[in-house]
């Protein structure tokens, strides 16, 4: 058994957040949302058990539809790893209000990115939402699912970048009024760089891979936009549709610059029938 395992274990024994505020020494500084959220998912890979400290053992309420509600959810499936295969390394970190969002590239039970979004209730984790996607080869530009940008700016422009993204998600994703386009991407393919694995560079790019997946009967719909979260220049959006004829999850990662969107990450997730979910919770809820 794992030392994470372990102090989950220990954790649920003492039922209390003071029994696991009392391990740690008073001498450990106070540290932002943001890193915590980083530690607990860092301790997927490093074993750094203090880091289940941040989670409050007495509420926390699981999206992530394979696992099983609480503390215990997550430690019978970190014991479901085997010994050494974990991987965990954050590639992009923002807090919006009581929200973390992470971008992280896992091996969890395979090859995978991942965005995981946590929230906070008096300096705890109370609730996680996650989207996971086999990791595959470099897109037909170059660019892998984790490379690019990582660099917080802007942080002025937050408020406004949020709503940029959230009228493109409802206006060209959802209604599909593809001529407003130009109000959100520029022309040019050099102006929106792209990490889907399966879309190259640009509006023309994301034209030809939306044009094939049509012709093959099997568009791209998204239904409902259920969040949006963002910090200075990123803007993940949390959407709900069909891909490939099944239901998913689409997590969209933004990067913004001078009001246009010019570049995206994402990960798409077939959402589990609801005879398999392992809690109550939803993939959404928010």
């Amino acid at each position: 058994m794992n030392k994470i395992t372990k102090l989950i274990n220990r954790t649920l024994m003492a039922a209390s957040v003071v029994g696991v505020a009392s391990c740690a020494s008073t001498d450990t500084p106070i540290l932002s949302n943001k890193d915590k959220a980083i530690a607990v998912i860092s301790s997927i890979e490093t074993g750094d058990a203090k880091a289940i400290g941040y989670i409050n053992p007495e509420k926390y309420i699981q999206h992530n539809l394979s696992v099983a509600d609480g503390l215990a959810g997550f430690g019978a499936v970190m014991q479901q790893l085997p010994q050494g295969s974990a991987k965990a390394q954050v590639k992009r970190a923002f807090q919006d209000g009581d929200y973390v969002v992470l971008h992280t590239e896992y091996n969890f039970f395979g090859p995978k990115a991942g965005f995981d979004i946590f929230r906070f209730e008096s300096g705890k984790i109370v609730e996680h939402w996650d989207n996971l996607q086999a990791i595959a080869p470099a897109n037909a530009s170059g660019r892998t699912q984790f490379d690019g940008t990582t660099q917080i700016t802007d942080l002025d422009k937050t408020a406004q970048n949020k709503a940029i993204v959230a009228d493109m998600i409802e206006s060209i994703f959802i209604k599909g009024d593809m001529a407003k386009i130009g109000q959100f991407i520029d022309a040019k393919d050099s102006d929106y760089l792209q990490h889907n694995p399966h879309v190259a560079d640009g509006l023309t790019g994301l034209g030809k891979a939306l044009t094939a997946l049509a012709e093959q009967g099997m568009p791209m719909i998204y239904k409902t936009n259920h969040k949006v979260l963002g910090q200075g220049n990123f803007v993940l959006a949390v959407s709900e549709g069909v891909f490939m004829n099944k239901d998913v999850a689409f997590y969209d990662l933004f990067r913004l610059a001078n009001g246009k969107v010019v570049e995206h990450w994402d990960t798409i997730e077939e959402i589990l029938p609801r005879s398999a979910w392992q809690n109550n919770n939803g993939k959404f809820n928010f």
